[in-house]
């Protein structure tokens, strides 16, 4: 469900590599929602959380490089957002859900909505510029 499509590739193989594991982190996202299996999805989620800001932190310091590399104008204004993305995923407060297992599954929408929205939106918007430039 939640893959790279044709209009989200830059053509650069690594960024389009990492930005591909995003979409599987954005999947994994989907699936721990629609576990009905698992009641208590704190932990699950709190290891989603953790592996989505440590793999885009290396993600955003590969691209951060990249965009050095290729002197991109808008740099400083790119790396604001990478920031502000990295702020957002360490806001997601855990220990308000951790008994209520319907809250737990609307931080997990919440999360799976974020991440989606801010995915595509990042790299249609955004990355796309710094391909352009290149």
């Amino acid at each position: 469900m939640y893959k790279m499509k044709p209009e989200y590739y830059t053509g650069i193989l690594s960024i389009d590599k990492e930005h591909a594991r995003l979409f599987e982190l954005a999947q994994q996202t989907h699936d721990l929602l629609n576990n009905d299996i698992l009641m208590d999805k704190t932990d699950s989620l709190t290891d989603l959380i953790s592996e989505l800001i440590n793999y885009t932190r290396t993600h955003f310091s590969h691209e951060e490089a990249y965009m050095e590399r290729i002197h991109y104008p808008h740099l400083s204004a790119h790396l604001t957002q990478h920031r502000q993305f990295e702020e957002q995923l360490l806001a997601f407060d855990l220990d308000e859900v951790a008994d209520d297992y319907d809250e737990q599954n609307e931080a997990v929408q919440n999360l799976l909505d974020f991440l989606v929205n801010w995915l595509i939106n990042h790299i249609v918007k955004v990355d796309m510029l710094y391909v352009e430039k290149k």
